[in-house]
């Protein structure tokens, strides 16, 4: 039996534009003769749809889709496993996350996701009914192990399916029970760091328990916050990579069932090339999925304002960045001159539009000047000037129609060294889930391997970071050091810590005002744009956390 599976990018809610992709990847199936198409989980309606589930007749009209892709001439040629929502032979207003079996003009069988995720950014309970019946998909005389996504995550630590086994069984250890020869996972399978080790591990433990091939499509692309990576891959009955797609990109690729690939030799990427491929696939749908073809942001001088120009440039091409370098009173001159480096090693656009003659209109302005004279140098001013920038960068927004790009890293977010409607405002965070100290991984990598030339000037790498909206101002001078600061976040949000135990590894004193200012800071991030979904946990839909809360712990 030969399969054919296809790496697509949908475009969540475009039931036609998605099903016109379904249908030319059905026509290469087709013309390459083989027996079966796969696609990935939800690929009709696009993943995550959200609470476009719940807008009455989307449900309906994803339905009418797979019907009539059922319909199309192509599938008379070849048959399809499709991931759809549907409502077909459920009561109510149940909803199922399905997978579809067409062939010969007709849906010839359904299969139902079991295992329904609700942690980080995953929310299936809340649309979701399970499957009540685990079973193969039969397909000329063939039992196929069909199943969705999370299915597969059964016996993995973080979900705790296996703790209550009676109220949720293992999918791929039922379908092995009822004979299935081999298992095909379709997937939504969003990526973070070490995603790819974390499935293939996961499937491999399935295999080698089972003696049984593994094929486990997923999509690729952005959607929001989250950026899907692709990897597809097959496995043989030994848990030997046989077939890979693409990262990052759409794909179509062929196995036959019946005489697999030999082994591949497992090949290992550098963590930055995948951050960077996932960023600037991240921006390049996130803009064209809602309509932008240029983006502004203003151009500091710093290395998170350089990797942020970089990534749009690399995503949508140099013609289509407009850079505003905006110099206060406190700016140095290296400040403007590295950015053109930058500006003429990339090609971008770039003007430059001084802020201190409408800062000093702030200062003659009555009351207000009178405030800022309150506190000389202060953070109302330093703010202030943060302010006239993001009010510079959205007017130019606004006149041409381009997305404003905020450029903070995690690192800022979290401690709030940012300022809401100054650097904070935009359309897209394109730094938001990257520490300090990934920037500079970055702008390093993209210099000596990706470029292999030095795109990003070694001075804004090597410079003490700085605001430059107070004479002489170091982030130091507020901030412990960053690899400091990043390990202790780190270890608050991504691995859970206590203060208490964070306070064995470092000063006391500098973990507590860490933590006072991550929590105290939440009102803020709660106002930025969203952004890229990098680690496991990103600030924004999978981190919630209260803003009016007292905990010192």
């Amino acid at each position: 039996m030969k399969i054919a599976f296809a790496q697509l990018n949908p475009v969540v809610g475009d039931l036609a534009g998605n099903s016109q992709m379904i249908l030319e990847a059905a026509a290469q199936a087709a013309d390459r003769g083989a027996d079966l198409l796969v696609v990935s989980e939800l690929v009709i309606s696009g993943y995550p749809p959200k609470d476009l589930l719940l807008r009455e007749g989307f449900v309906d009209r994803c339905d009418r889709a797979i019907e009539e892709l059922a319909q199309a001439e192509v599938f008379q040629r070849v048959a399809g496993i499709i991931g759809h929502p549907t409502r077909r032979g459920l009561t109510g207003q149940a909803i199922a996350n399905a997978a579809s079996l067409i062939a010969d003009g007709a849906i010839q069988s359904t299969t139902h996701k079991t295992l329904l995720p609700n942690y980080d950014v995953f929310d299936e309970q809340r649309y979701f009914s399970p499957s009540r019946k685990i079973a193969p998909l039969v397909f000329r005389d063939r039992k196929l192990g069909v199943h969705i996504c999370e299915d597969a995550w059964w016996g993995e630590s973080s979900t705790r399916y296996h703790q209550n086994p009676a109220l949720h069984p293992d999918p791929i250890f039922e379908l092995a029970t009822q004979g299935a020869e081999c298992f095909i996972n379709l997937s939504a399978s969003p990526f973070e760091r070490d995603k790819r080790h974390q499935r293939l591990n996961l499937v491999r433990n399935h295999v080698e328990r089972h003696q049984r091939p593994f094929l486990f499509v997923n999509q690729v692309g952005g959607n929001d916050d989250l950026v899907f990576d692709g990897h597809s891959f097959v496995l043989n009955e030994l848990g030997e990579m046989v077939l890979e797609a693409a990262a990052f990109e759409t794909d179509f690729q062929m196995i036959d069932l019946d005489a697999l690939p030999a082994p591949l030799q497992d090949s290992e990427q550098a963590y930055e090339k995948d951050l960077l491929d996932a960023l600037i696939l991240g921006l390049r749908d996130y803009m064209q999925k809602c309509g932008f073809s240029d983006c502004v942001l203003g151009l500091s001088g710093g290395v998170d304002s350089a990797l942020a120009t970089y990534i749009a440039a690399a995503a949508m091409g140099p013609e289509h960045v407009h850079c505003l370098m905006m110099p206060s009173r406190y700016s140095t001159e290296h400040s403007v001159g590295d950015s053109q480096k930058l500006v003429e090693a990339l090609g971008v656009d770039a003007e430059i539009i001084p802020i201190d003659e409408i800062h000093k209109a702030y200062e003659a302005t009555p009351i207000v000047g009178d405030d800022l004279k309150l506190q000389p140098l202060g953070l109302p001013d330093q703010n202030l000037q943060a302010r006239i920038r993001g009010a510079c960068v959205m007017l130019r927004s606004n006149t041409h129609g381009w997305i404003a790009l905020a450029t903070g890293n995690k690192s800022e977010l979290a401690v709030g060294y940012c300022t809401i409607y100054g650097d904070m405002a935009g359309g897209f965070a394109v730094l938001s889930d990257l520490f300090k100290r990934d920037v500079y991984a970055l702008c390093k990598y993209i210099n000596q391997t990706r470029e292999g030339r030095e795109v990003i000037p070694e001075n804004i790498i090597n410079k003490p970071p700085s605001a430059e909206l107070a004479p002489d101002q170091k982030d130091q001078d507020t901030l412990p050091p960053y690899e400091i600061l990043d390990a202790i976040l780190a270890g608050l949000i991504e691995q859970h810590k206590s203060v208490a135990s964070l306070c064995e590894e470092f000063p006391e004193e500098t973990v507590r005002w860490v933590a006072n200012k991550l929590d105290r800071n939440e009102f803020k991030r709660r106002q930025m744009p969203p952004g890229i979904k990098l680690s496991q946990r990103a600030f924004g839909t999978g981190r919630r956390m209260p803003m009016a809360a007292r905990f010192d712990g």
